[in-house]
C-alpha cells in the first residue's frame, strides 16, 4: 500500500482479500459503503454525513460487479470536458473531500471560522 506524507498515519485503511463479506460485516456493525463509478448519483446528491466506508477501485476496471451491488451508494464525481475518469487516488481524495464538507456542513460549523480545516468550497 502507498501512502504519502505520513496520511496512512493517520486514515484508517484496510486491505483485504473478500471485500464483498467485510461489507457485509461492517454493514452489520452500522457502516453505510459508497463506491465510486462514472455511472453512479453525482456526489453532491448523496447524503455522505453519517459513518461511511468508502470504495475506490482499481484504474482500469473500477470496483466490481459484486462489490458495487452490495454498496449502500454509488456515487460519481462530475466531470466537465473531455475528461472523464480520475485516477484511484485522485477520486478517493475527492470523495473523502465531499464526505469531510457534508460533514461539516451538518454539524453546522461555519464555513468562515473553518476555512483552515476545508478549504473554500
Amino acid at each position: 500500500m502507498k501512502a504519502s506524507a505520513g496520511a496512512l498515519n493517520y486514515t484508517p485503511v484496510a486491505k483485504v482479500t473478500n471485500v464483498t463479506a467485510v461489507i457485509q460485516e461492517l454493514k452489520e456493525k452500522g457502516l453505510w459503503f459508497v463506491c465510486a463509478d462514472m455511472g453512479g448519483e453525482t456526489m453532491y446528491r448523496l447524503n455522505l454525513t453519517g459513518p461511511i466506508g468508502l470504495v475506490i477501485g482499481n484504474e482500469g476496471e473500477g470496483v466490481s460487479r459484486l462489490v458495487r451491488e452490495n454498496c449502500d451508494m454509488i456515487a460519481s464525481i462530475p466531470m466537465k470536458g473531455d475528461i472523464d475518469s480520475l485516477n484511484a487516488s485522485v477520486a478517493a481524495g475527492v470523495l473523502a473531500y465531499e464526505i469531510v464538507r457534508q460533514r461539516l456542513g451538518a454539524a453546522g460549523v461555519n464555513r468562515k471560522e473553518n476555512e483552515h480545516i476545508c478549504g473554500d468550497y
